[in-house]
C-alpha cells in the first residue's frame, strides 16, 4: 500500500463538490466510538448520495487509501474506529426516508436514518419496525445493518437481518451492487443481502436499505418483576418461555445494575432487590391479558413481586431507565469492559451463578443486564483502564467468561459484532477452515484490503 499523505492533501481538489475535511477538530471527533477506543483518520467525508459515495470509493481505490464507513459511532466493539490512516466515510447526511410502501409493507431508507426517528414516523402512520437497540435514539439504520443489531424486541420479532429485504451498496472499487428482493420470498442465487448484513462495513458501503415493516400491535402490557434471589430470576425466564408465552421483550437487570440506574435515573425500585425482569407483551388485548396473568403466576410462585405499568407514561419511564443502563454504569467506573455473550435460555441460571462467583473470587465488580429472553447477557467488567495490573486481570476474566459461554453452547457476541475488541477471540468460536472461508470472501469483495481494515480478522 502506498503512503496516502500526498493523495489525501489532493482529495478536496479531486472531489471539490463533496464535503471533506482534514481539519484536526474533525479528525478528533470522528476518531472514536462507544467502545472507548480511538484512532486518527486521514480525512472525514460526508457524502450526500450514492453517486458521491461512488466517487469517494473510486478515489480511495485508485490511490490505495483505506476507508472506514461510519454511522453514528454507537458501536461497542470499535467497528468504526479508523485504522491505517483511513478516510472516515460518514453516512450521517444520507438520512432520508425515500419511500413507504403500505400495500407491500416495506420502507426504503438511506443508511444515515436514525432508528428512533424511523420508529416514530412509522408508528404515527400505524406501522412498526421491531429492531430497537438501546441506542435507538442515536444509532443509524445503516450501522444497525452493518452490525446486525438486535434489541429488547428481538425475542419475539428477531434482529435486523430478519427485516432487510434489499440493499444498494458500493464496493471498494466504486461499483454499485443491488442485492435481495422486494418480495416476501426469493431464493435465486446466494443470499448476498444476509452476507452484507452483519459484515461490519468490511465488504461494501451500504447506501440504500429496503426494510420489512409490520402493522402496529393493538395493545402493549408492561410488567416489572422484582426478585430477592438472583437464581430465581433466571429460572423464571426459562419457565416463561417453556409455558408457551413469547413476550416481545424479556429484559434482565442484576442488583448492581439496578443500583446504578436508581442513582442515575430513579424509577422507584425498592432496595434489596437482587434482580428484575422488564417484560412486555403485545397483540390483541384479551390474549395478552391472559398471557400477562400466566407470567405473573410463574413469577409469584418464585417469590417475585409483579407490577403492571399503569399507562403509556409509566411504561415509557421504565424503558427510559432500561435504556439508561450503559451511561448509568459509568457512575460506577469511568471505564469498563463490555461483552454481550449469549447462552441457551435454560443455561442462564448457570451463567449468572458463574458470573457472580467469578466476581467474588476475583474481587472485580461484574455487572450484568440484557435481553435475557433470548439468552443475551451484557457482561460489564467494571475496571479502570489506568490501573494497568487490574486491567490485565479483567482482560483475563474475559477469556474465562468466553470459555464458559462456549461450554454452555453459546456465542461470544450476540449483537455487538467483532470489530477490534473481539478480533483476538474469534478463533475460540470459529474453526480455522471456516475462518479461512470468511477471509476468502473478504478478499473477493476487497482484494486490496482497503475497506474498514483491522476489523474482525487479525
Amino acid at each position: 500500500m502506498i503512503t496516502p499523505g500526498h493523495t489525501i492533501s489532493r482529495i478536496t481538489d479531486a472531489l471539490p463538490d463533496i464535503k471533506i475535511s482534514t481539519e484536526p477538530e474533525d479528525l478528533v471527533c470522528y476518531g472514536f466510538d462507544a467502545s472507548g477506543l480511538e484512532g486518527v483518520p486521514s480525512a472525514v467525508a460526508w457524502p450526500k448520495n450514492t453517486e458521491e459515495v461512488v466517487r469517494i470509493m473510486r478515489y480511495a481505490w485508485q490511490n490505495e487509501i483505506p476507508v472506514t464507513p461510519r454511522g453514528a459511532g454507537t458501536g461497542m466493539t470499535g467497528g468504526s474506529i479508523p485504522l491505517k490512516g483511513s478516510i472516515v466515510l460518514s453516512c450521517e447526511k444520507m438520512n432520508r426516508l425515500i419511500a413507504l410502501d403500505t400495500e407491500n409493507l416495506n420502507v426504503i431508507v438511506e443508511p444515515g436514518m436514525i432508528n428512533g426517528r424511523l420508529q416514530r414516523e412509522l408508528e404515527y402512520l400505524g406501522f412498526f419496525y421491531p429492531p430497537d437497540p438501546a441506542s435507538m435514539n442515536f444509532c443509524t439504520i445503516g450501522g444497525n445493518v452493518a452490525e446486525n443489531a438486535g434489541g429488547p424486541r428481538a425475542l419475539k420479532y428477531g434482529v435486523t437481518k430478519d427485516y432487510v429485504m434489499e440493499l444498494e451498496a458500493v464496493l471498494p472499487n466504486g461499483e454499485i451492487i443491488t442485492t435481495g428482493v422486494r418480495t416476501p420470498k426469493g431464493v435465486v442465487g446466494y443470499d448476498l443481502t444476509r452476507l452484507l448484513t452483519g459484515s461490519e462495513g468490511t465488504l461494501a458501503v451500504i447506501t440504500k436499505i429496503r426494510l420489512r415493516i409490520l402493522p402496529l400491535p393493538e395493545e402493549v402490557i408492561t410488567l416489572l418483576v422484582t426478585f430477592d434471589n438472583l437464581e430465581a430470576s433466571g429460572t423464571a425466564i426459562s419457565k416463561i418461555i417453556a409455558s408457551g408465552v413469547i413476550p416481545r421483550t424479556l429484559e434482565f437487570m442484576d442488583a448492581e445494575t439496578i443500583a446504578a440506574v436508581e442513582s442515575f435515573k430513579p424509577v422507584g425500585i425498592p432496595k434489596g432487590v437482587e434482580a428484575l425482569l422488564l417484560i412486555e407483551l403485545d397483540g390483541h388485548p384479551a390474549a395478552i391479558t391472559k398471557e400477562a396473568a400466566k407470567i405473573a403466576d410463574i413469577c409469584t410462585s418464585l417469590n417475585a413481586e409483579v407490577k403492571m405499568a399503569e399507562d403509556a407514561a409509566a411504561r415509557a419511564k421504565l424503558w427510559e431507565a432500561r435504556r439508561a443502563v450503559s451511561p448509568a454504569l459509568y457512575n460506577l467506573s469511568p471505564t469498563k469492559i463490555n461483552e454481550d455473550i449469549v447462552v441457551p435460555r435454560n443455561k442462564i441460571p448457570d451463567m449468572l451463578k458463574y458470573l457472580k462467583r467469578l466476581s467474588e473470587e476475583s474481587g472485580i465488580k461484574i455487572v450484568n443486564f440484557g435481553h435475557a429472553g433470548d439468552g443475551n447477557i451484557h457482561v460489564n467488567i467494571m475496571v479502570d483502564r489506568n490501573d494497568a495490573e487490574r486491567y490485565r486481570q479483567a482482560e483475563a476474566l474475559v477469556k474465562e467468561i468466553f470459555n464458559m459461554t462456549l461450554d454452555l453452547g453459546g456465542t461470544i457476541s450476540g449483537e455487538h459484532g467483532v470489530g477490534i475488541t473481539k478480533a483476538s477471540y474469534i478463533g475460540m468460536e470459529i474453526k480455522k477452515h471456516e475462518l479461512d472461508l470468511m477471509k476468502g470472501i473478504k478478499n473477493i469483495f476487497d482484494p486490496k484490503g482497503l475497506l474498514n481494515p483491522g476489523k474482525i480478522f487479525i
